[in-house]
């Protein structure tokens, strides 16, 4: 089967089953492309990174690059892309009909009590994804511990005071630069 053909499958599968946005879809999303070679668990890592630095929705931001990075051409990052939007975007238009029409129901009203939990184990889940050793270095290393000083340093900049979060990305790139 050509590459673009487990592309497509591999991306419309993502956007079917990736609720939650793309935080949430990270896991899936490595277990499909890491499975298949198209990437190794450190290019994977470093993609999260740009696409969540880049503007635009982090699901379709790695799917684009992706697409670009296992095929080698831009038809794979327009198809990659164009194959995760479409599940979500067909699903919408139904169900956006759908809850409109029965938004007064019970069952509809505890399907997305019973969504919200479930999301936040998934966001939860691709944040446990992202603890790697790519990411904070191998245990008890010194890059483990700056890695965790650099990343607590970063939220305590941003959710204690008013300096915008690119600001502090900048900052912590900058610093993660000149200290590895």
């Amino acid at each position: 089967m050509s590459i673009y053909l487990k592309l497509i499958w591999a991306y419309l599968k993502i956007g079917l089953f990736g609720f939650g946005g793309g935080y949430a879809m990270l896991s899936l999303v490595q277990n499909i492309i890491v499975e298949n070679g198209w990437l190794s668990s450190q290019m994977f890592t470093d993609i999260v990174a740009i696409s969540q630095m880049t503007p635009g929705p982090i699901g379709i931001n790695s799917a684009t690059y992706i697409g670009y990075v296992s095929t080698g051409s831009v038809w794979g990052s327009i198809i990659a892309t164009l194959a995760v939007v479409l599940p979500p975007y067909l699903l919408t238009l139904y169900a956006s009909h759908y809850i409109s029409r029965h938004s007064d129901s019970t069952i509809i009203k505890g399907a997305f009590t019973g969504l919200r939990p479930v999301v936040v184990g998934l966001i939860a889940s691709a944040a446990l994804l992202l603890m790697n050793k790519e990411n904070f270095g191998s245990a008890g290393s010194s890059d483990q511990f700056l890695s965790i000083i650099i990343c607590i340093a970063s939220f305590c900049v941003v959710y204690f005071t008013r300096i915008h979060p690119i600001v502090v990305i900048i900052l912590a790139g900058i610093a993660g630069y000149f200290l590895f």
